[in-house]
């Protein structure tokens, strides 16, 4: 059996770089049922290691996923000792865990300290008078979530007579939606310490926040640090650039002000428009004997970005302004890369971010049914200049209409919007994921009655429409904010009209490719087609015995419903059906690089009625057959080297539209281009019918124009649409060449002559 499943540690020293933490490893674990304890990995899962133990098999190979579902119903324990010196109890501040997934009850010297109920958030337990010097036991016991969604619903029955909210009673618990199963996901409901525990110690001035506020004007910027500290009284806070004093100010109550004003500055542009030039500075806290006692860096990307949503004579618009320049969004959807997220490198993070800039992309949309990224993702988008959407973690369901869980979200979404503010990348703060299309669109209405309808909608509207957007616009301000995407249904004409669009009437609506040429919203945030991974990556799953098409393995690793009967009916649309699974999995990724390619270059044409396109999936948390065009192993499917040619700075778009056969030249760059444009008829036996058209364009500068058009019957009379296609060139003043190409019929229906 091969090994997929990775066991990586991320923390295994009690050091630490930051002298005011002492990191708590060497853990152990036990079901609480059971006397014996195994060693532990944090951060880490339950199934991780139950793995690493040997307990479990692989969860993800073969059919080990549905013989593994008893872990979610057990109750776990976790325990470490922690050993400290008189001098350390002197100083002990705080226990801070980063990560509990998900119901924890913490204990410290066999005193419960803390009740924790939401994987999203940070937990802090005070340490006056609770330690002591030597060993102290902390000891962590995880409830498993389906149980307390059960006590939850109860009460919520009682409430509202409704047995289960709509959307699925996981939206009890602030925890990773996917992590429940999804139409890409395997069910893999974890618990454990998921991201770093450590001792915070309260010594002499610690920097413990920085908040950067600012304005650029008249060709400079003025950029102000509000630093938050520990235990710094009248000490100096000093910002420094390059070694260089750039400014200081004392500390009082805590906190201090300093400020860098930077002329004619450097501006931080998303990929393919410029340089996310960053800022590198340094904050330093210095007492009065000229000592510095803390240090933190954070680098500074200057710029402005705006969400635009006006009314226009179409509807409403919905796009993007960079330093001022309108930009046309190119990305993706992007999910957690892993079921077991504390599995995730800084390596693998890297990669991620690479493919997406070598895909041309500038925006990842953080999907709501996953989780808030670690620091490294971000980080990553900044430097590589990728922007990023950022949902909440709300995803295709109501919300409780209690005030315990609203307070509980508010505190979830204070933590992240703090976390996260700083970062240049963060483009959008969004709501939810489908929420309120669930609502409208999915039926959830249909058995409630109307007080039913208005306590739901009530609660919805606590949390999307007041909690969320008041957090946003306290904790980073001038940020931008949407309480849901989309703004209305696919199913409703006038989701193309105005806001972002989740386009589903491919695959969900079984329509063909071609009606993305006709279906194109303001701003396209989802839409997508399946596409199977490599063998490579299928064999690290199957076993040798069932590499054949719907063996029980790769059934497993197919979680869309009718996925396979979809992916059927769309080879059947355009491509002879094949009989082999290495034949299959070729004609699937021709297929899905096919639709996908039909849809970005459709949505560029239309710009700047389109501004922006999100397909569905940049990559995958399992090895599975999904919508991603990037697999669980960062191995490309055929979709991702289309995407990257589709995404390109200049894209020359042939398409047959309106009785027409037009050459659409799209450009992003922001100055004018010139080149030569050569069109040409060729036959797929090698002759070409006629002479190249030949001419000299100027392209304007972010722009979307026709530069070759002709009657689709005239060219018709002179080639065969079975037998002839399209092939367009443009080389470009810079040296560069763009080329596309345009089949006048099905790929099953081209004909070759000798």
């Amino acid at each position: 059996m091969k090994r997929i499943f990775l066991i990586i540690m991320l923390f295994s020293n009690l050091c630490y770089s930051q002298t005011n933490r002492l990191y708590v490893d060497k853990w152990e674990f036990r079901n609480t049922k059971e006397q014996k304890y195994y060693k532990a990995l944090v951060p880490g899962t339950i199934h991780t290691d139950l793995f690493a133990n040997k307990l479990i098999e692989d969860p993800f190979y073969g059919t080990n996923e549905s013989s593994l579902q008893w872990i979610e119903n057990e109750e776990w324990e976790y325990i470490a000792s922690l050993g400290l010196t008189a001098e350390q109890i002197k100083t002990a501040g705080e226990i801070v865990f980063e990560g509990l997934d998900t119901y924890a009850s913490v204990y410290v010297n066999g005193e419960k300290m803390l009740s924790a109920n939401n994987m999203f958030r940070e937990w802090r337990i005070k340490c006056s008078g609770l330690l002591k010097q030597g060993e102290n036991e902390i000891r962590i016991v995880f409830r498993p979530p389906t149980g307390e969604e059960e006590k939850l619903a109860r009460e919520f029955e009682k409430q509202t007579a409704l047995k289960e909210l709509p959307g699925g009673n996981r939206a009890f618990t602030r925890k990773a939606a996917y992590h429940y199963g999804w139409d890409w996901s395997p069910r893999f409901v974890t618990c454990g310490i998921w991201r770093p525990a450590y001792l915070e110690f309260d010594i002499e001035g610690t920097i413990k926040e920085i908040e950067t506020t600012q304005n650029l004007s008249d060709g400079k910027a003025i950029i102000k640090f509000n630093v938050r500290c520990g235990n710094a009284e009248g000490l100096r806070a000093i910002l420094l650039q390059k070694g260089n004093k750039i400014s200081e100010s004392r500390v009082v109550s805590n906190e201090a002000e300093i400020t860098a004003e930077i002329q004619n500055p450097e501006l931080w542009w998303c990929n393919g428009l410029g340089e996310p030039h960053l800022y590198g500075f340094n904050i330093v806290l210095r007492n009065k004997d000229g000592q510095d006692v803390d240090k933190k860096e954070i680098n500074i990307g200057i710029r402005t970005i705006e969400l635009v949503q006006e009314k226009d004579t179409f509807g409403s618009s919905f796009y993007f302004k960079l330093n001022g320049v309108p930009v046309f969004i190119k990305g993706a959807n992007y999910i957690p890369p892993d079921n077991f997220l504390p599995g995730v490198t800084k390596e693998k993070y890297a990669r991620l971010i690479d493919d997406a800039v070598k895909s041309n992309m500038n925006m990842l949309r953080v999907w709501g049914g996953g989780v808030y990224e670690d620091d490294e993702f971000y980080k990553q988008c900044d430097e590589r200049g990728i922007l990023v959407w950022q949902d909440f973690a709300f995803a295709c369901s109501m919300v409780p209409p209690d005030k315990d869980f609203a307070d509980n979200v508010r505190e979830e979404a204070v933590y992240n919007v703090r976390r996260l503010r700083n970062h240049p990348c963060i483009a959008l703060w969004c709501g939810n994921n489908e929420s309120d299309e669930g609502w409208q669109n999915w039926g959830w209405q249909n058995k409630l009655t109307d007080a039913q309808k208005q306590t739901l909608w009530s609660a919805y509207e606590n949390i999307f429409k007041n909690i969320l957007p008041s957090v946003v616009s306290e904790y980073h301000k001038n940020s931008n904010h949407i309480s849901t995407s989309p703004k209305i249904g696919w199913g409703h004409e006038e989701s193309l009209k105005e806001g972002d669009s989740h386009y589903w009437g491919v695959w969900w609506g079984m329509e063909p490719f071609e009606v993305y040429n006709t279906k194109i919203g303001r701003f396209a945030s989802e839409y997508g087609f399946q596409g199977f991974p490599d063998l490579e990556t299928i064999k690290s799953f199957v076993p040798p015995d069932e590499l054949y098409l719907y063996s029980p393995s790769l059934k497993m690793h197919q979680k869309h419903p009718t996925g396979f009967e979809t992916i059927q009916k769309y080879i059947e649309m355009y491509y002879d059906a094949p009989d082999k699974l290495e034949r299959y999995i070729t004609i699937s990724q021709l297929l899905q690089a096919y639709g996908i390619k039909t849809a970005i270059e459709a949505h560029r044409r239309a710009k700047p009625y389109c501004m922006g396109t999100l397909y569905w999936q940049f990559n995958d948390c399992n090895p599975v057959v999904s919508w991603s065009g990037i697999d669980y192993f960062g191995r490309w499917k055929g979709m991702q080297e289309t995407v990257k040619n589709a995404y390109a700075d200049i894209l020359v778009s042939p398409v047959e539209e309106n009785g027409k056969i037009r050459v659409y030249i799209v450009s992003d760059r922001m100055k004018e281009t010139k080149g030569m444009l050569e069109v040409r008829f060729e036959s797929f036996s090698g002759i070409i019918p006629s002479e190249p058209y030949l001419t000299t364009v100027t392209v304007k500068p972010n722009s979307s124009e026709i530069f070759f058009e002709k009657d689709a019957a005239e060219v018709f009379r002179k080639v065969s649409k079975t037998t002839n296609y399209m092939n367009v060139i443009l080389r470009v003043e810079d040296g560069k060449t763009y080329s596309n190409e345009l089949l006048f019929c099905k790929p099953k229906e081209i004909e070759t002559v000798k």
